[in-house]
């Protein structure tokens, strides 16, 4: 079929998010006969319901919105459905391909395209990676994925020349054909095992970012966590290692607290001319020139420094300089949700990390923030240990806040620690986060930092972690 001729296609977008939205414009605007699946109701989906509606689009939803679910040509998924629910699979067993947003905008792509993905670091290091290719200024830069900004409406309108940098969750890999030109795993651990049936799975689903590419392709990976280190000899094109800890194997690295990155061969040459995309390969074996001290990288932590090194790499070998990849390092603040600080009152440093859905994140937040901590953890049970965690927090915390739908089992880890240890912090379980705000006021003396670092997705309470780093910030600006 040619992937342009939707006409009178019969096509089933099936979530009505954040993705699925723009896709299901771009379909209708291709002359597709779309059917919206949703659990929601009418009402719940409000303005998106109205709209859809206004293109001609059918909708099944509420209970049973999936019983609807035969007869289609297409079936497109959001990104965190499972993709063996019944319905699903006797799709795909009568012949419907089963397909995304993430999926179609590479089938559609003409310009070089670099993914990331990792269970942490994706959206800091996608964002980094964009600003270093941005500040070279040599070719159109368009940033997007599951960053927040879907490209789908905008792929037509990108030229050949360009460098799309998308970030890509796992369950946005799940259902690629194709891989980005250049792929980057910050990292793997546990994550998501809610939706993914194990860890092999999750695993499994990240390799799609390197798993399709040609001899031409490049892999970014971390040699510091074991997981992506051995994904190195899976991959089908170049493979180009960082490191925080020693030299890794053709990317970034720091050396005596410099940060040292790679230069290839076509640092300095001329961009390409007007509808041509990047498709040659640099001289694989680069020199190493100094960047920054690692103390100048603007966003702090351990774990950032490595952020720095994948989009320093992948920045590299896309043509970006040294002058640019420092420049950006140096002034870049953060993202929202990510270790920002909200506010300093009374002495008490107040600190919305929402993004550390994960207990990994969180442990990375322990060993960035100095000083006493009240902690705040718990939210939305997606079948992690936090054993890890819980060693962490005894050491660290001196007083730790629950909720959530994970707080006994998060209480539960830190009494066997504390327990081991012979030592632990104070745990108070609370009904809501605004409870929690005023506990910890109450509770915080001069010199703590109170860190909203949760390790758990926030579904339990709130649409997502934003809204619960949003109503976090809102309480403490109250105060």
């Amino acid at each position: 079929m040619n992937l342009l001729d939707w006409r009178g296609k019969k096509v089933a977008v099936v979530g009505m998010g954040l993705s699925n939205v723009p896709l299901a414009r771009y379909l209708v605007s291709k002359g597709a006969r779309i059917t919206a699946f949703d659990k929601k109701t009418a009402r719940d989906l409000g303005g998106i319901f109205d709209e859809m509606t206004r293109l001609g689009v059918e909708f099944s939803t509420g209970p049973g919105y999936l019983d609807r679910l035969s007869g289609f040509e297409h079936v497109f998924l959001t990104p965190g459905m499972k993709k063996d629910l019944p319905e699903i699979t006797a799709a795909r067993d009568a012949g419907a391909e089963i397909s995304s947003e993430t999926r179609l905008f590479f089938q559609l792509c003409k310009a070089t395209t670099a993914g990331v993905t990792g269970s942490a670091g994706k959206t800091t290091t996608t964002t980094l990676l964009g600003k270093m290719l941005k500040k070279h200024g040599r070719r159109p830069v368009f940033v997007g994925g599951n960053i927040g900004n879907p490209l789908i409406e905008e792929v037509e309108r990108i030229p050949p020349e360009a460098v799309v940098v998308l970030e890509l969750s796992s369950f946005q890999l799940q259902t690629l054909d194709r891989s980005p030109d250049v792929a980057v795993i910050t990292n793997v651990s546990p994550n998501h095992l809610d939706v993914h049936a194990s860890m092999e799975e999750y695993v499994e689903s990240k390799k799609s970012i390197f798993r399709f590419q040609g001899e031409t392709g490049a892999a970014v990976l971390n040699a510091d966590n074991a997981v992506t280190a051995a994904m190195a000899a899976e991959c089908p094109g170049h493979t180009l290692l960082f490191s925080r800890v020693g030299p890794g194997r053709g990317g970034a690295f720091v050396r005596e607290d410099i940060v040292m990155t790679p230069v290839f061969g076509w640092s300095d040459a001329p961009s390409p001319g007007e509808g041509q995309a990047l498709r040659a390969v640099p001289a694989v074996e680069p020199r190493f020139e100094p960047v920054l001290p690692v103390n100048e990288i603007r966003i702090p932590g351990l774990h950032n420094v490595e952020n720095v090194l994948a989009a320093a790499t992948a920045s590299s070998w896309l043509g970006a300089r040294p002058g640019d990849i420092a420049g950006v390092a140096r002034a870049f603040p953060g993202v929202e949700h990510r270790l920002e600080l909200v506010r300093i009152r009374d002495g008490v440093h107040y600190y919305n990390d929402s993004i550390a859905t994960a207990p990994d994140r969180t442990i990375a937040a322990l060993h960035t923030i100095e000083g006493p901590l009240v902690l705040i953890l718990g939210g939305y049970d997606k079948h992690l240990p936090f054993e890890a965690l819980a060693n962490e927090v005894v050491e660290r915390a001196r007083l730790v806040f629950t909720l959530g739908d994970t707080a006994p089992r998060i209480e539960e880890a830190i009494a066997r620690a504390a327990e081991q240890a012979g030592h632990g912090p104070e745990v108070i379980r609370c009904g809501s986060l605004g409870e929690v705000v005023r506990k910890a006021v109450e509770n915080a003396r001069p010199g703590d930092s109170v860190l909203l670092s949760p390790a758990c997705a926030s579904y339990d309470m709130f649409r997502n972690f934003e809204e619960r780093g949003r109503i976090f910030k809102a309480l403490v600006a109250k105060i």
